[in-house]
């Protein structure tokens, strides 16, 4: 299973030279480190799913000697590996141009909701194929504005204000029991992909 991660790795190796440099030059401008630490984490795990979505990838895979649940787990840790290298660069690059470290909370947020996230896109793309994903997300965002125009118009703001809230507690069992639910829900996510996939003919 080793082989299936490094395998993942080297295919974004491309991905990784384009997309983290860019996250260093995000830094440079000031941009909010944290919301684009999760659109960078994001977007390289789905475009690494994405590329194995191909058919003879597909194939490939199920003819080496892979039980499908070696080949979902690999997908699930080589995210795991995507977010600890955007975290690790943007942790060295807010220190070396700014002389400042990101706090540990705001690491755990991004790693929260990049995790979240993942555990919903995961098994939409094993079932529905992550070409779908774009227009899941159309519809979202377009959900998103109408309510925002029509019913909570200071949705942004309550949004905003949670994130503040939550960076703000200094008691550890609350951060207990937000990691354990992220765990949780990851193992979950990681269990129903097991299930789809498995069922899958190709």
């Amino acid at each position: 299973m080793l082989n299936l991660i490094l395998k993942d790795i080297y295919m974004q190796k491309n991905a990784l030279f384009i997309l983290l440099p860019a996250l260093i030059i995000y830094l440079l401008i000031g941009t909010s480190a944290v919301w684009i630490c999760i659109v960078f984490c994001i977007v390289i795990i789905t475009d690494s799913f994405a590329k194995d979505e191909k058919t003879p990838s597909n194939l490939l895979l199920n003819a080496l000697p892979y039980t499908r649940k070696e080949i979902v787990s690999s997908k699930y840790i080589s995210a795991l590996a995507f977010i600890f290298l955007v975290l690790l660069t943007i942790f060295l690059g807010n220190w070396l141009m700014h002389g400042e470290f990101i706090q540990l909370d705001q690491l755990l947020l991004i790693t929260g909701i990049v995790i979240v996230s993942i555990s919903f896109i995961f098994p939409f793309s094993y079932l529905f194929k992550s070409q779908y994903l774009m227009r899941a997300f159309i519809i979202g965002f377009i959900a998103y504005m109408v309510i925002i125009n029509l019913f909570i118009p200071n949705l942004n703001d309550r949004i905003r204000n949670f994130v503040q809230t939550v960076l703000s507690f200094d008691n550890s069992q609350v951060y207990f029991i937000i990691l354990l639910s992220v765990v949780l829900f990851y193992i979950l996510s990681f269990l129903l992909s097991i299930r789809i996939y498995s069922r899958k003919v190709f």
